[in-house]
């Protein structure tokens, strides 16, 4: 660990203050706060959109279905996930409950706005080479609302800070395709774009 982690402002004091986060409504029905993962001095830094019943109910991001299908485009692009920072841009699992059933809700700008400087501090602490935004709430509460999912996916971005900021399909969406085809086109997708971290641009 870096001696940073030992400052006021390290991840770890970060994840400690986001743990009692009640700047949103969303902390409410969920089972806790789930903060971002992973090295502190990562090269790169995967961002999605919020935790799912899973990662809710673990405290633990990406370990849900979507993160399992992560892991194996992760393995199939040679890319080891254990030296890889994951988080997501909201911190709490939003949802509607039918019956036993917690059914996934899609963040609103308001959640994403209350997140955004959990989201910041881990850039900041972190400061990873290259930004990996999973799906279009990953990407606008990067990129700004105005940015246009459907045209920027697939393309390398930048930061205010400067960072290289890849944008590419979250891997819930492309479970969402079903089975046969339109699964396969969507992975072969979403792996194209993760083996692009072999050759960020240069900034």
């Amino acid at each position: 660990a870096r001696a940073a982690e030992a400052l006021p402002d390290s991840l770890t004091a970060q994840r400690h203050r986001a743990a009692a986060c009640r700047r949103c409504a969303l902390w409410e029905p969920a089972t806790q706060t789930v903060f971002g993962e992973g090295p502190a001095d990562a090269r790169v830094m995967l961002i999605g959109e919020q935790p799912g019943d899973r990662e809710d109910l673990s405290g633990r991001p990406f370990v849900g279905p979507a993160g399992q299908l992560l892991d194996r485009v992760l393995a199939e692009a040679g890319i080891d996930r254990t030296t890889l920072y994951l988080t997501n841009a909201v911190k709490h699992f939003r949802f509607q409950r039918r019956g036993k059933v917690r059914v996934h809700q899609r963040p609103d700008r308001e959640h994403v706005q209350a997140c955004r400087s959990w989201l910041a501090g881990e850039i900041e602490q972190v400061r990873p080479d290259t930004v990996v935004c999973l799906g279009a709430t990953a990407a606008s509460a990067l990129l700004g609302a105005a940015f246009r999912f459907s045209e920027g996916r697939g393309q390398w971005h930048t930061l205010h800070d400067g960072t290289p900021a890849l944008v590419t399909v979250h891997p819930s969406w492309v479970l969402r395709q079903g089975e046969g085809a339109a699964r396969e086109a969507a992975h072969a997708l979403l792996l194209a774009d993760i083996r692009k971290l072999g050759g960020p641009p240069a900034v």
